[in-house]
């Protein structure tokens, strides 16, 4: 069985956002919020887990278990895209509107990930 050609955009989307947690790891840090205890392995298990179901979805006996993985993932990770989107601190310098947007592209993005489960 052979995977959509789109589905391994996804996938290097996926590996290369998991690689970029370890390349510039206090980008990622800034927007944990500060509720969570141990942001540092907080991005390193998102950052391995992009990179994991990346791979995944490369591999069709795995790619359905990938997606439903990256719509958990999605959804995990959402808080630290709503932080960004409220605190000016933790924008990174993106603009307000700009991270507003972000929100509803997450449901896109597990929408996508859907379509291969």
């Amino acid at each position: 069985m052979s995977l959509p050609l789109h589905l391994y955009g996804m996938a290097l989307l996926y590996i290369i956002a998991g690689f970029n947690h370890f390349r510039s790891p206090k980008v990622y840090l800034k927007i944990i919020p500060p509720y969570f205890s141990n942001p540092k392995a907080i991005n390193t298990i998102s950052g391995l887990a992009e990179i994991i179901l990346g791979v995944g979805l490369c591999i069709p006996s795995l790619s359905k278990y990938a997606a439903w993985g990256i719509i958990i993932l999605l959804i995990a990770i959402f808080p630290a895209n709503l932080y960004m989107f409220q605190n000016d601190k933790a924008s990174l310098g993106v603009p307000k509107w700009l991270r507003l947007i972000r929100l509803p592209l997450q449901v896109a993005l597990i929408f996508w990930a859907y379509l291969y489960t």
